[in-house]
Order: structure tokens, then sequence, then C-alpha cells
């Protein structure tokens, strides 16, 4: 790779859509006006989206992140993430005497009603998804009794049902389609009268980033995508890019986590962001790859997206108010 020529030749690949989604705009917008109505501490039950630089931003300024409800004082303020909790989370609550803000995302909720629905007419269901992810747990925690987790196409051969005439799928909304897609054929080859939900579970924006990655990937000889690794949908984006052709394909929450080891050979590098990441992120790591002479940056657009999704309801409340009767002081 001599001299001057082989520098112009690198750009980078940028994905639209990537980075945040509606349902994550919602959730950490909901945690700051939270913080400026109500002021410090805001409890928050697990990380309101899984991204490490946005959890560290709203520690900063007051917010409480903890595992469980029963860590959450009575008569204070929990926001519930945006990945959605089981029923026994909101009996908990009440029980401690907290004022809940629910930042379940509205996607997550149409799943949960779908569970509730099926299991209501007595439905096997078999859920899609992730072993101990948390939208995985809240989802199953509506009709544990009614609910099977699939994890992959590999997991089929170990589904029973009681009636194969009244079984239906469902899935978490961070998944690869391809997988997903690949589990269902097995599913129906195992039972050809699975119904599928009403309509696809895997969120739009899951679907629309992994398009533009795979148009991407295509393309490049190395990916970077921007995410923590316990975010479900930035983790399948990697798997994407390898999968669409993708020479290599790594994911990184900051710019100083890319190994320059990496760039080895490499001309065109492709760079998209999960769903729950600030773009400021992905600003940092086309800076570092400027500095390295992949400054040329061509858009690949896949889609437009302009959903948008009202606050949570209780923000228009005065929740200090309720949380001090709730607790009687």
């Amino acid at each position: 790779m001599g001299g001057m020529t082989a520098t112009t030749s690198r750009r980078v690949l940028l994905a639209a859509p990537r980075g945040y989604c509606a349902g994550v705009d919602r959730a950490v917008i909901a945690v700051e006006k939270a913080l400026e109505q109500y002021g410090a501490p805001i409890y928050v039950r697990k990380e309101i989206v899984h991204n490490k630089y946005v959890v560290q931003t709203l520690e900063k300024k007051g917010a409480i992140f903890v595992d469980e409800t029963e860590e959450v004082p009575e008569g204070s303020i929990v926001v519930f993430s945006a990945h959605g909790v089981a029923p026994v989370v909101h009996d908990e609550a009440a029980e401690r005497k907290l004022a809940t803000i629910d930042a379940t995302c509205p996607l997550v909720t149409k799943v949960h009603k779908e569970a509730v629905r099926f299991a209501k007419d007595d439905y096997d269901i078999l859920l899609i998804g992730h072993e101990g992810h948390e939208e995985v747990v809240g989802t199953s925690g509506e009709a544990p009794e009614h609910i099977t987790l699939v994890d992959g196409p590999e997991d089929v051969a170990n589904v029973s049902v009681r009636d194969e005439s009244k079984v239906v799928w469902l899935s978490q909304t961070t998944l690869s389609v391809d997988e997903t897609m690949e589990t269902v054929d097995a599913l129906k080859e195992k039972f050809p009268q699975l119904i599928s939900p009403p309509s696809d579970d895997i969120c739009y924006a899951t679907q629309n980033r992994q398009i533009a990655v795979k148009q991407m990937g295509a393309d490049a000889d190395l990916v970077i995508v921007v995410g923590s690794k316990n975010s479900s949908n930035s983790v399948r984006l990697v798997e994407v890019a390898l999968g669409a052709g993708a020479r290599d394909a790594h994911l990184v929450d900051f710019a100083d986590e890319i190994d320059e080891a990496w760039l080895n050979g490499v001309t065109t590098v492709g760079v998209t962001s999960g769903a729950s990441v600030p773009e400021i992120l992905v600003q940092g790591v086309l800076e570092w790859l400027a500095a390295r002479g992949y400054a040329d940056v061509e858009l690949v657009t896949a889609a437009e997206e302009s959903i948008t999704f009202s606050l949570p309801k209780e923000l228009r409340r005065d929740l200090r108010a309720e949380a001090a009767d709730l607790s009687g002081r």
C-alpha cells in the first residue's frame, strides 16, 4: 500500500438511519425532565437505555440507577427503563409507595399487550429473544405460564406446546431480522398452525439500522458500530455487517476503543450506531478516523425516519406531591 495514492481512496460510509430511535429519545428525555421538574435524586430501575455514556451523563445530573425496586427509598420517584417491566414490578413499586414514571418504549408495550391478549385466549406463546435480556424478562412476566422463550433457531428442537392448534410467536423488538425469520421458519416446520403476531414485533428502528448496515457492509473493509456491549440491537449490527460481507466489524463505546491495527489494509470504513447511542459519540469516531486519513464521508441512506412518541403521561402531573401522599408524609 505504498505512497500517497493509497490514501486518496480512503473513505467512510456513514449509515442513515443510525443512533437514537424514538423510544430511546423519549426515555432519556423522561429522566432529564423528571430531574428538571422534581430535582435530584430521581431513581431509575435498570439502565434507562443500554448505553454507558447516557447512563454516566444522567448520573452526573442526579439520576440514581438501581437494579431492583427494593433499593429505592419509600416515597421516592422511580423511572422504569425503555425495555419495560413485568407487572410484578409495578406491584413492588406500589408496595414501596413509589411514584412511578414508566418510560417503556410504546413498541415494547405493544408486545406486552399482545402477550396478555394471547394468554387470555389460552394460547401457548413462543417468545423469540435472548434469555435474561430486560425486555424478555418484562414481556415474559405478563403471562409466565403461557410463555416459552426461544433463543434462536437452534433452540426450536427443545420447544413443546400443549395444543399445536393454539400457538403464536412474538419477539423481542431488537433482534436480527434474518435470524428471527430463520427461527420462525423452523418453528413453522415444527408447528404448521403457528400464527404470527398482528404486526412484526421487531421495531422499525432495529430493521432500518440493519438495512443500512447491509447496504454498507457489502462495500466496507471494516465496520465500526458505536454502542454498548449490553445493547442487543448494537451487537446485532455487528453480526449483520459481517453477514453482509464486511471483512471485519467491531463494537465500540467510544472512539478511543478503536484499535489502529483494525485499519491495516483498509480503504473503506463503515460507521453506524445502535438505537441508544447519542450522535456525539459517532462524531468522535468520525474525527478519530479523519485524523488518520479517512476524511471523506459518504452518507448511505436506507430509510427516512420521522416517528416520535409523546412523553410519559406522568410527567404532566406533580409526582413529588403524589409520592408524599402515598407515603403519608
